[in-house]
């Protein structure tokens, strides 16, 4: 009888990829049109299916933010900022210094980037760690979670290699403002939507 010896680690080679392989990759039709995905230090991600009430989310804070800031600021919703060559997210909204050409040459990058948001229920644990460690690392100065369960908004402020110095938590009833846009100043439950007695 042969003994099999036993390995404690089993090494996997991985195919990494490049932001501009992912842009070819769409291009030539080996990424559906549908498909949702994020490139996160060069592994292609797939994104999670959108709930009704993260679309709603989306959907008010949109209206929200294009009424607030105007021409001060190019409101981005679901679409890509380019954090380095090979890390590709798609945040739910993002605002972004006013550029002529609206970003049409290039995704935006962390200098672009005035305020990013994400709008979470399933996907929390992620972006606390992964997402927030990413846009904090790329320099990205202000982030928001907007943390649908507990109904508060997550602000995330002064960027390190390794994570956000601070992480404030507004309820509703409280307000906020973007560091970029300080005189701007949101109500946290328009923020949230105000909840539905029945």
């Amino acid at each position: 009888m042969e003994l099999v010896e036993e390995t404690t680690q089993v090494e996997i080679k991985r195919r990494r990829f490049t932001v501009a392989e992912l842009l070819r990759l769409a291009e030539i039709g080996f990424l559906g049109d549908d498909e949702r995905v994020e490139l996160i230090r060069g592994e292609i991600v797939e994104m999670s299916p959108i709930s009704e009430g993260h679309a709603s989310s989306v959907m008010r804070l949109t209206s929200l933010l294009s009424r607030e800031f105007g021409q001060r600021a190019l409101l981005n919703v679901q679409n890509p900022v380019q954090l380095d060559n090979d890390t590709l997210p798609q945040p739910n909204l993002a605002l972004l210094r006013p550029r002529d050409d609206f970003y049409s040459h290039q995704h935006p990058g962390p200098e672009d980037i005035l305020l990013l948001i994400e709008v979470s229920d399933t996907t929390l644990p992620y972006d606390r760690r992964v997402k927030a460690e990413l846009y904090s690392a790329a320099g990205v100065l202000e982030y928001w979670i907007i943390n649908l369960p507990k109904r508060v908004i997550e602000v995330y402020r002064e960027p390190q290699p390794q994570g956000y110095r601070t992480m404030t938590r507004y309820a509703p009833g409280e307000t906020l403002s973007p560091l970029a846009l300080g005189d701007v100043v949101l109500n946290v439950d328009d923020i949230l939507g105000r909840m539905e007695h029945g």
